[in-house]
């Protein structure tokens, strides 16, 4: 592994943190979540048209930059520091993947253009709360968390030839303003239960999307409701891994999550040391008092070995591992966790309040945990596909015995 960025990848991070300081200071944010689409739709297309950042990790062939997750997560990284609020975590780090990987080539070559130039954003609808479930970063996702008989979720049946879904999914990110829905459905009924993935249009009959209040304001979540709305299957029934896929898919969105928490962690650390070197307490600043420089330096070691866990973790997706992403997922979120609750803390007061900025890196932590966590069963899981605890079983003495003989 080299741990050096490339020429090109410093200039990705240097024009995407030139555009993102411009364009995302604290008013800016708060202003972009109160929109109807909850994001600022101009520096959207700043991102596309200037970077193609929505395509950044889309092949060539389909329009886009060609590069891999490594690139994806450093422009995420620089996102994460001002929580900017865009699509391009639902589109590009959720749905991207699945196109990719289960799409046919007229699906592919008619959606992947269209989300390379900015113009077709997407998210992915899961039933229920269990979108950690269905991309496969805290248990197995064979189940039936799709629903199926009476449990709900979201059905899909085949009349004459079309696909028709029903039901409701909660939490979905940019759900409200996504032009493309990707749904996870239950199919198949008893005998051959199964879930698949169904291409859902924002113009289609039935469909109905509510923008939910959420902790995290920056990270907007909807509720869709799916009342006998035609839907185009993605890829062939017959040969969709769709359980492989949500998984590799949920790799590289935990690497995607890691490096935006590690950015979130970083710019909370700064503006933390900032703010004890101007306040001052007893006639000199509180930064230079020995508990608080400890209290700082703890967040700091915290903060690089999470993101040494991210950067790892975007190297070994390039090469093809899916096994480091919620392993350093873990480890970013218990650092923009710690670097956030020291900002609230060493603030004093106003980080208390509703006006300091210090509030919404506590919430993206809270908020992050909540959807993709939580921590101890991101590593849990991350353990136990490592087969870290595997049960070895002892013989029998009669076994044993007879060995020694």
């Amino acid at each position: 592994m080299d741990a050096a960025f490339t020429a090109e990848q410093e200039e990705i991070r240097r024009t995407l943190r030139e555009l993102v300081t411009k364009r995302c200071g604290q008013g800016e944010v708060k202003a972009a979540v109160r929109t109807p689409a909850g994001y600022d739709a101009a520096l959207w297309s700043a991102l596309a048209e200037q970077l193609g950042l929505p395509g950044i990790a889309i092949p060539e062939t389909y329009g886009g930059v060609g590069c891999g997750p490594a690139e994806l997560a450093l422009s995420s990284e620089e996102l994460g520091r001002a929580l900017a609020p865009s699509p391009l975590f639902a589109t590009a780090a959720l749905v991207v993947p699945l196109l990719e990987r289960l799409g046919t080539d007229e699906q592919r070559s008619e959606l992947l253009p269209r989300i390379a130039a900015g113009g077709l954003t997407a998210a992915l609808a899961v039933p229920g709360t269990g979108l950690a479930t269905a991309l496969g970063l805290v248990g197995d996702n064979l189940g039936d968390w799709s629903g199926g008989g009476r449990a709900g979720g979201v059905q899909a049946k085949l009349s004459d030839g079309v696909w028709r879904l029903y039901g409701q999914a909660e939490q979905v990110l940019d759900g409200h303003s996504a032009g493309l829905l990707v749904v996870a459905a239950h199919t198949g009924g008893f005998a051959r239960s199964r879930t698949l993935l169904y291409l859902v249009r924002e113009s289609a009959a039935g469909l109905v999307r509510t923008r939910q209040t959420s902790l995290d304001e920056t990270r907007p979540q909807a509720r869709v409701e799916l009342r006998d709305v035609e839907a185009e299957l993605l890829g062939d029934a017959d040969d969709a891994d769709v359980p492989g896929a949500l998984a590799a898919a949920g790799d590289t969105a935990a690497t995607v999550l890691a490096a935006e928490a590690v950015g979130a962690a970083d710019r909370a650390l700064e503006r933390t040391v900032e703010y004890v070197k101007q306040r001052e307490q007893f006639g000199r600043a509180i930064g230079s008092f020995q508990a608080v420089k400890h209290r700082l330096a703890d967040v700091y070691v915290q903060v690089q070995a999470a993101r040494s866990a991210a950067y790892y973790a975007a190297w070994a997706a390039g090469a093809g591992s899916e096994q480091a992403g919620g392993l350093a997922l873990a480890q970013s979120l218990d650092a923009l966790r710690t670097a956030a609750s020291e900002a609230v803390q060493l603030h004093g007061g106003i980080g208390f309040t509703w006006e300091h900025e210090a509030h919404l890196y506590f919430k993206r932590a809270s908020s992050d945990e909540l959807l993709f966590g939580p921590v101890h069963r991101l590593r849990a899981r991350a353990a136990e596909r490592a087969e870290l605890f595997t049960t070895v079983t002892a013989p029998e003495p009669a076994a044993q015995l007879k060995a020694a003989v």
